[in-house]
């Protein structure tokens, strides 16, 4: 048994070590997360994040990738760690310690494969979720909080983007992931100063628009200003 002091006198109490996965997408100008829809009771027929219990042999970050594997059959995507949620009474079926996971990928990298994952995972605004199974909804507004403040200081919404991209999609992906647009001149300014960007030859075309330059992520030069600690404030 556990003592007042919290020592349990070589016996280990029976919690259960979850994970669970926030997906973040930008489709048709809206920031979205990826939920399924359970198929087993608690919460059965609620959507709920890519998630499951962690096997007795394999890490949290196994588990995650795994979890997401299964679920969505989406993989090969860099996951980082985001909290763990270990309040009482998270689950009705006992105990259940989760560390969340977070991600962003770019929409027309992923596909929801097969007749039943597509059955059963859907994307959906972060602005209008579902009602969602346990405490995701929380997990989905811690997330959201981290990339938020993240954008602020790393290169976190280059993640989003395809390999090549304009200058205007950049800044788009700043406004959903934000929710406030943007000064356009100020913005462009403060990211080809920090040299981040590389200038490609092709150009995108959209219609009767004047072609736009398209760009590509230097991540060496990111690497050093982030040792440097310089930020880019919007």
């Amino acid at each position: 048994m556990m003592n007042s002091r919290g020592d349990t006198n070589g016996y280990l109490p029976k919690h259960a070590l979850a994970v669970d996965v926030v997906l973040f997408t930008i489709q048709a100008a809206q920031l979205k997360v990826l939920l399924i829809k359970r198929r087993q009771p608690p919460y059965q027929g609620t959507w709920a994040l890519p998630g499951g219990m962690v096997g007795r042999d394999e890490s949290v970050d196994t588990a995650a990738l795994r979890a997401l594997q299964e679920e969505t059959s989406i993989g090969n995507v860099y996951l980082e760690q985001l909290y763990t949620f270990g309040e009482l009474n998270r689950d009705p079926r006992g105990r259940v310690i989760t560390v969340a996971y977070y991600a962003l990928v770019n929409a027309e990298q992923v596909s929801l494969r097969g007749s039943s994952v597509r059955k059963t995972a859907a994307w959906f605004a972060v602005k209008q979720l579902p009602p969602v199974a346990f405490d995701h909804r929380r997990i989905v507004e811690y997330a959201l909080a981290r990339l938020r403040n993240k954008i602020n200081y790393t290169t976190v919404g280059f993640q989003l983007l395809p390999k090549a991209f304009t200058l205007t999609e950049l800044q788009s992906s700043y406004e959903v992931i934000l929710n406030q647009s943007l000064d356009k001149r100020n913005f462009r300014r403060k990211m080809l100063q920090l040299r981040i960007l590389a200038r490609m030859r092709e150009f995108k075309k959209k219609g009767r628009q004047r072609p736009a330059r398209l760009y590509t992520f230097t991540e060496p030069k990111v690497i050093k200003l982030q040792e440097k600690g310089i930020i880019v404030p919007f």
